[in-house]
This record gives structure tokens, C-alpha cells and sequence, in this order.
């Protein structure tokens, strides 16, 4: 099972973020707070798990966590001050949102922007290793996949049910048939090679 925490004796959120190498769509973060010691053996990293696992996941989540919320930064925020940051400020919306406050903050990956005063650690890989990341790395994967699903229904022809908004070849063709939508990334190499032939 995945630990439970890696400060001790601290009221402490997990965060995680989906959708950071898309091509479309806003990116999506969640914070997720667990009670003291709490046990789940299902959970792990949400890449390693089916789509069914992860919305059966996110129903226990939302039920089990002390407090949890879902932080989300759109395409045009991402064009205006690059992805990471987006991706650090999605987690900081998630973190403003939560109705317990945290005195620590754990984050997957290598990277963060400190929150507020509060201690924080990065861990990488953190998702297949802390109870809370791994929860928010659910969170923040099934919350983007709905939107996108929505999404999907505006502009069938860019497979966003199927790919999410990542770069497939598929969707990377659609963009170069249609042209882009106001969901798209235009600060991304959209083509791929070819990025020099797209006109906004």
C-alpha cells in the first residue's frame, strides 16, 4: 500500500495536475486531504489504473478525504505565462479551494511554486507512492477527462474523447484539416514539424 504521509504530525495535502502535455483544453490540479493514517490499498497512480477503477476511485475519494478540491487553468491562462506555471497555479487554486486548511503540502514531480508559507516537498513519482497524491492525480485525471468529453461533443473532429486533447496523430491531422479552436493551445507546437504553416 502507498504511504499515508510524509509529514509528521502536520495536516497535510497531496496535489497532482492532468492534461499538462495536451494540446487543447485547460489544465486540471487537485488537492486531496486524508484523514490521519487512513488506508486504501486500491489506490495508486491514476495512469496505472483503468478508466472504470478511477471513477469508482474518485466517488471513494470525495467520500473518505477530510477535504479535497480541483483546481483548473484555461488555454489562454497556459498561452500567457507557460505551462508549468499554469500547472503550478491550478494546484494553487485546488489548495485555496479546500475547506481544511493544510499546513504542508506534498507535490508530484520535481517542481513547485511555494504556497502561501506553508513547508512543501516534491517527490517524484509521487503518485505511485502517497496515498494523497495519488488521490489527487484521480481527481485531476477523471475532472479533465469529463471536460474534455464535453468538449469532445462541440468539435468531434479532433478525437478528444479518444486522445484527451494529447498529441496524437489523429488530432495533430485534424488541426492541420481544420485549423485550430478556442480551446487550443496556441503557445504549443500544435503541428508538430510543421508549425510554421498555421495561421491564427
Amino acid at each position: 500500500m502507498l504511504l499515508s504521509h510524509y509529514y509528521e504530525g502536520l495536516v497535510e495535502a497531496g496535489c497532482d495536475e492532468a492534461g499538462r502535455g495536451c494540446l487543447a483544453g485547460s489544465v486540471y490540479a487537485a488537492a486531496v486531504i486524508f484523514p490521519p493514517d487512513y488506508e486504501n490499498e486500491l489506490l495508486n497512480d491514476s495512469k496505472k489504473l483503468s478508466a472504470k477503477k478511477r471513477y469508482t476511485l474518485r466517488a471513494k475519494i470525495e467520500r473518505d478525504a477530510v477535504a479535497c478540491a480541483v483546481g483548473v487553468v484555461t488555454p489562454e491562462e497556459i498561452d500567457k505565462i507557460n505551462i508549468l506555471n499554469a500547472s503550478f497555479l491550478a494546484m494553487h487554486r485546488a489548495l485555496d479551494q479546500l475547506k481544511v486548511r493544510p499546513e504542508a503540502v506534498i507535490v508530484d514531480g520535481n517542481r513547485f511554486k511555494p504556497y502561501q508559507e506553508l513547508p512543501f516537498t516534491t517527490i517524484v513519482k509521487g503518485d505511485g507512492k502517497y496515498l494523497s497524491i495519488a488521490a489527487a492525480s484521480i481527481l485531476a485525471k477523471t475532472y479533465r477527462d469529463d471536460y474534455m468529453q464535453a468538449l469532445a461533443k462541440e468539435y468531434p473532429q479532433y478525437d478528444w474523447q479518444s486522445n484527451m486533447g494529447y498529441p496524437t496523430k489523429k488530432h495533430r491531422q485534424a488541426i492541420s484539416e481544420h485549423g485550430v479552436t478556442p480551446y487550443h493551445r496556441k503557445s504549443f507546437n500544435l503541428l508538430g514539424d510543421g508549425q510554421l504553416t498555421l495561421d491564427f
